[in-house]
């Protein structure tokens, strides 16, 4: 029974923390040199999404953004955006941002790139989504500190540690979401298309995903909003950025320092969202002008076309009345 004034049954201790660091104990010893692969590549991915990020002037990414995001959604996003991106440029917090938004799009492209297919199999197999779903129960339960004690001794001090903590807290929804995207689409189009001979992976590539995309796409935006939420401790383990200036902020109770770097990813949090929400949506804004002229170029046509079709009737008409002379 338990003891009186404790938290355990009398000497009776389960020995689960010794067994957890026996097994990352030998993880690191035996698979060293796997997770030693992994962290040169994911440090190279974040080294190249940073270069294109920082090195060319500030003007220029910001003008690439703009223009994703009136080719998205229209003028009013890219208003937005280029309000926003100044305003980081303005507080100083431009480099740091870049190296943020670096992170960002490796750790969520990579949870993406996990996360559809897993949720494909759950929604195609119902023995693949009971077991998943513990796994995504627990991976979005624990808490995020808690992936970084492991991910600092298989990857050390960096990016790295950052990115894999980011990748296992984001993924989740991403992968929920596909499930219920594809699950979501209905029986009777699905036998309709196996009724007409389509394979299973033509019916998944030409009927499934696409009806299913809302929901994807949702999820994605999901692991991204996930991914920006994870700054903060993926600085607190040396990846730099804006979670390292806020952590700074955070150890010299530096009010003015917090303010800029935590604003500053308020603003790539919400420019992101309307991104990834716009590729999710209807027509683009680029798309809209251009059925808005052909709307009025088809306006106009049928009063061009009504002038050859009178002249038309009107010489019918005189050739009717010579034969008729």
């Amino acid at each position: 029974m338990i003891t009186p004034g404790t938290n355990s049954f009398g000497d009776f201790h389960l020995p689960l923390g010794s067994w957890v660091s026996a097994v990352v104990t030998w993880i690191t010893t035996y698979l060293s040199g796997f997770f030693d692969v992994v962290r040169y590549v994911f440090t190279w991915m974040d080294a190249w999404m940073e270069y294109f990020l920082s090195t060319p002037p500030f003007w220029v990414v910001t003008l690439v953004l703009v223009a994703l995001a009136f080719a998205l959604k229209g003028w009013k996003l890219a208003l937005g955006s280029a309000i926003g991106l100044l305003f980081i440029v303005s507080v100083g917090q431009w480099t740091n941002a870049m190296d943020t938004l670096a992170l960002v799009i490796v750790a969520a492209g990579l949870a993406v790139v996990f996360s559809i297919p897993l949720g494909v199999w759950a929604a195609r197999s119902d023995a693949a989504s009971r077991v998943i779903r513990p796994v995504l129960d627990f991976m979005q339960t624990t808490p995020a500190f808690v992936y970084l004690i492991p991910a600092l001794l298989l990857f050390r001090v960096g990016v790295v540690p950052g990115i894999v903590a980011t990748i296992v807290f984001a993924m989740a929804p991403g992968v929920r979401l596909t499930e219920l995207g594809i699950r979501g689409v209905p029986s009777e189009i699905v036998e309709a298309g196996a009724a007409f001979g389509s394979s299973p992976w033509r019916i998944l590539r030409q009927i499934q995903l696409p009806l299913a995309k809302a929901s994807i796409m949702a999820g994605v935006n999901q692991v991204i909003m996930l991914s920006l939420s994870m700054v903060v401790i993926a600085g607190m383990v040396g990846a730099g950025g804006l979670g390292e200036q806020i952590v700074a902020s955070l150890n010299r109770i530096d009010v003015g320092l917090g303010a800029e770097a935590g604003l500053s990813v308020v603003v790539l949090a919400i420019l992101l969202d309307r991104l990834t929400a716009a590729l999710g949506g209807g027509a683009s804004g680029a798309s809209r002008l251009w059925r808005r002229d052909r709307r009025t170029a088809a306006t106009a046509t049928p009063d061009a076309a009504a002038a050859p079709t009178t002249a038309t009737s009107e010489a019918t008409a005189s050739d009717r009345q010579t034969v008729d002379v």
